[in-house]
């Protein structure tokens, strides 16, 4: 081992000054940052390139998945429709049905929407429920819930035929009023809700006025409720503002508020039960007065009708009695017999009274 050997007076010296140091210092930064720039340069392009191919394969996949579904399932002429079955328990045709969803054979059972054809069939104003199934590989099965008709609904106060006027709808149970190209005869014996002006009348509108929901609600009440078959409604007239008018099946006329049928119906329950036990019919009826209700009775349609069957066998005819004027007082107190002679007054009117008693001894 060999050591440098120092000379005499010298000393640690720098081989370079401040200056040199801090621009070398400088120089080495500088080298440095551009050398971490073109690093991360490099990994962002590899990252880029990258994230290119995923996005080229991404996109080439999709692009070959769709074209083998178009051959696959939508150009493949097996899952072409050919068949569409339509089941409804209303009377809507076929033909309707299918121009309301716009389904045809021989589409792509693939390229049907069910949500859009449902909702098209759904704006016929007497489907209420819609199901739809897609039955590979080419049928369609529909399925229809009609909406039921609870009643004839028109502005006009009085009508005849409901079948012949183009003023009569029929309306469901929520207020859907319809028009049926088929008319069933049940449906001529259906209530009748009179006098709805308050608003146009057209196939497929909701009802909005006050009047005619009460007037379904009524109907929905009476049939739930037993009174059912004690108060069948044939006649509901929402003419006035304030009351519905009801003639039932016995052409009892009652009358309710627009408010808190329930309780009116109770009150209605309690003369009903009056008239069972009295046996008499119930004629009118005010429900909307809360209390000293005003009612009328009449005899039961079986008395009438016995009556007009089998009459009295000696009706009892009441005639008239003549009775003569008061004689004036002035006059005579004397009567003049046939052959000329004169009869005391007093004796005539007993006369005439035994007259009068015979007379109405034969009348009876």
């Amino acid at each position: 081992m060999s050591f440098r050997q120092r000379t005499p007076g010298t000393r640690n010296r720098r081989l370079s000054n401040v200056r040199q140091r801090r621009q070398q210092h400088l120089l080495d930064v500088k080298v440095r940052s551009r050398r971490a720039t073109q690093h991360r340069i490099r990994n962002a392009m590899g990252v880029f390139w990258k994230m290119a191919l995923f996005v080229i394969l991404c996109a080439g996949g999709v692009i070959g998945m769709r074209e083998t579904a178009k051959r696959l399932f939508f150009q493949n002429p097996e899952y072409q429709i050919k068949a569409i079955e339509l089941q409804t328990d209303g009377t809507l045709q076929r033909e309707q049905v299918l121009k309301a969803a716009d389904l045809h054979e021989g589409s792509n059972i693939f390229s049907i929407n069910l949500a859009k054809v449902r909702d098209r069939i759904q704006q016929l104003p007497q489907a209420d429920e819609v199901e739809i199934v897609r039955k590979l590989p080419s049928e369609i099965d529909i399925r229809v819930v009609e909406r039921k008709p609870v009643a004839w609904i028109t502005s006009e106060t009085e009508i005849t035929d409901p079948f012949a006027s183009d003023g009569a709808f029929l309306v469901g149970a929520r207020g859907v009023l319809m028009k049926q190209k088929k008319l069933l005869p049940e449906y001529l014996g259906l209530p009748l809700i009179l006098g709805c002006s308050g608003e146009s009348l057209e196939a497929g509108k909701t009802l909005e006025s006050v009047e005619a929901k009460m007037a379904l609600e009524l109907l929905r009440l009476t049939e739930s409720n037993f009174l059912q078959t004690r108060f069948q409604i044939r006649e509901i007239d929402i003419s006035k503002s304030y009351c519905l008018l009801v003639t039932d099946k016995n052409r009892s006329r009652v009358m309710f508020g627009l408010n808190d049928l329930e309780e009116q119906l109770r009150r209605l329950q309690v003369f009903l039960d009056y008239c069972d036990n009295t046996k008499q019919e119930l004629a009118t009826l005010n429900l909307v007065a809360q209390r000293n209700i005003p009612v009328t009775f009449t005899s039961p349609a079986t008395d009438v009708i016995n009556d007009t069957l089998s009459p009295a066998v000696e009706p009892r005819i009441m005639k008239a009695i003549p009775v003569h004027a008061p004689e004036n007082r002035n006059h005579q107190d004397s009567s003049i017999k046939p052959n000329g002679a004169s009869v005391p007054k007093s004796r005539a009117a007993a006369l005439s009274n035994k007259a009068i008693r015979n007379q109405q001894k034969k009348a009876e």
